[in-house]
This record gives C-alpha cells, structure tokens and sequence, in this order.
C-alpha cells in the first residue's frame, strides 16, 4: 500500500507539470491533445513492440477501452482550453471540483451507498471555485471548461479500476490512448469552427514540449497511477488528485509569475480546496488504522 501511495504521488507531481507545458505549448488546446494522444500511441506501441508486450484484443473489449480513451480526449481538450481561456492557476484550481464529482458519479457507477460526507467534502471545493469565479468573471469561459474538464476526468478512474483487474496497465493506456486519437480525429473539424486555431502544424519548440508530455507525463505517469489504481479506491486517487493544483501553482508562480495577477479572492478559494483535501486524507489515515479498504 506503501508503494502504491508513492506510485500515485509521484504521477500527481508530473500531472502538476502538464499543466505547465499546456502552457508553453501554443497550438489549439484541441490539435495540442490530439498531437499528445499520437505521440504516446507512437512511444508506447515501440516500447512494448520491443518488449514483446503488444496484445491484440476483441473488439468488445477494444471499443469499451476506446471508449474510456474518447472521455480521457475530452478531458484533456476541456483542460487545456481551461488554461487556454484563463491561466494554470485557475484551470487547475476547478480540476480540484473532480472529488465532488465523483461522490456522486462513482456509487452510481458502482452501485455502492453515496457516502455525503464524500460529498460535502466535493462542495468545499465548488464553494472554492465559486468564489474565483465570482473575483474572476474574465476567466469565465477558461472556468467553464475547466469544470467540464473536472467532471470528465472522474469517470475514467472509476472505469479503469474494473479494466485494470483483466487487461495490463500499458494495455489500457494504448488502447485508450488510441481511442482518444480517433475520438479527436472525427471530433476536431466540428471543435474547430468553434474554437479556430492560428495554426496547426507544431513549430520546433512545440515539438520538444510535446514529446516531454507524451513520454513523461503520460506514458509514464500514467502507467504510474494505473499501477496505484490497482490498491487503491477511485476516490481516493481522485482526491489525491486534488494536489495537483499545488504543484502546478507553484510552477506557474516561478514560471509564469501569475502571483502577479491573482488577489485574495483565488487563494480564499483554494484554501478551501486544500482544506477538504486534508479533511479527507486524515479520514482516510483514520479507516486506514482501522483496517478498512482504501
């Protein structure tokens, strides 16, 4: 469980970085998620081409990890238009709201009691977003997305947790990786006349940006927190999930100097977040000491 913990944390802090590099990539948050999907299919299928690892799966199965790839496509559009539309901060400040999301979307799923102290912990954070929202009515578009991004990204841990008991880590995130990419191919040309990009081929930079957020904090992260999902409950990764923010905060306030342009109305707001975050790490240190399954 130890491991498992470390796993998960590790793969938060590299999450926290994608964050950063969704802003130094300049495409269209939509051509930037379907160059990253690429790219990892490409990375992945080597790797495991040489490491004899390559499965071919029925179609029944394809298409239901295709599936859970389309959610982690849009997610991923959702996310970077958030950064896209308003700042690192502020987009991953709303990504914070996926505990309360998934309180309510994971007993569905997994036809388990709603749990309402899981849910009261899930609307500190949408009292914390609110109130950013309220200070930031300029981001407005940057924060609906970023709730949009929020509650798409709760669903494909709950589903993984099932995936994971039949098909490998690297398995799963081929195949949704390549479904993801499919997804955006028919998605795109309508997305587009929505959200126009100013170009579409990457430039050197972009390129370099990009096959660190394929290789890195994809690929790698994400086999990371699929190897953690295996011990450890979708709200849980969820909610440890919820410190991405921090680390992305912190970049972006070295990187980027956004302290510069937020007030107290944003960090009011995130204190919030960060205070259901630590409410809900010690009930889970608590039932932990019990016994209980996290």
């Amino acid at each position: 469980m130890k491991k498992a913990f470390l796993q998960l944390h590790f793969a938060v802090i590299l999450a926290g970085f994608t964050a950063i590099l969704g802003k130094l990539i300049t495409l269209n948050e939509g051509l930037l998620t379907a160059y990253r999907m690429l790219l990892t299919v490409v990375i992945l299928a080597i790797i495991l081409f040489f490491k004899k690892q390559l499965k071919k799966l029925s179609w029944k199965n394809t298409l239901t990890l295709f599936g859970v790839g389309a959610i982690i496509s849009l997610h991923w559009v959702s996310f970077y238009g958030s950064i896209k539309y308003a700042n690192v901060s502020v987009s991953v400040t709303c990504l914070s709201t996926i505990g309360f999301f998934t309180s309510l979307f994971e007993p569905l799923i997994r036809r388990r009691r709603v749990d309402f102290v899981e849910v009261f912990l899930g609307m500190l954070a949408i009292v914390g977003v609110y109130l950013i929202f309220n200070f930031y009515p300029e981001y407005e578009t940057g924060i609906i997305f970023g709730i949009i991004s929020a509650m798409l990204a709760c669903l494909f841990p709950i589903l993984n947790k099932t995936l994971l008991n039949r098909f490998s880590p690297n398995t799963v995130t081929l195949y949704e990786m390549s479904g993801g990419f499919i997804t955006l191919c028919f998605i795109l040309p309508i997305y587009l006349q929505f959200f126009p990009a100013s170009y579409f081929i990457p430039t050197s930079t972009d390129w370099l940006w990009l096959l660190i957020l394929a290789g890195v904090c994809t690929v790698f992260a994400f086999n990371l927190s699929l190897q953690a999902l295996k011990h450890i409950s979708a709200f849980t990764t969820n909610l440890t999930y919820n410190f991405e923010p921090v680390y992305s905060i912190i970049l972006a306030f070295i990187i980027f100097k956004e302290n510069k342009f937020l007030g107290p109305g944003f960090y009011f707001g995130f204190a919030l977040i960060l205070l259901a975050v630590s409410l809900q790490m010690a009930r889970i240190y608590q039932e932990r000491r019990k016994g209980k399954l996290l």
